[in-house]
């Protein structure tokens, strides 16, 4: 029985980086690389996640739309299910 695995990644500095985490490939595997014709995987820098954010809070401030508010929820808290 042949069973085939698929991982998804990236190849940064000459290694393959997985994005489902740490992967083991047995010795000697016969393996396909495929390479896709998309545009570079961007890294995000704290400054252009904090621009999108303030993008996105001015987008709703700017929206003639209803916004609803949702309860706070504590994750710390304990719960008796």
């Amino acid at each position: 029985m042949v069973i085939m695995q698929a991982y998804e990644g990236y190849f940064e500095n000459g290694q393959f980086c997985s994005t489902s985490g740490v992967i083991q490939i047995p010795e000697r595997r016969r393996i396909f690389i495929t390479i896709l014709d998309e545009p570079p995987i961007q890294d995000h820098t704290m400054a252009d996640q904090l621009a999108a954010m303030d993008e996105f809070i001015a987008a709703i401030k700017a929206s003639d739309e209803e916004v609803q508010e949702f309860e706070r929820i504590r994750f710390t808290r304990k719960v008796d299910l």
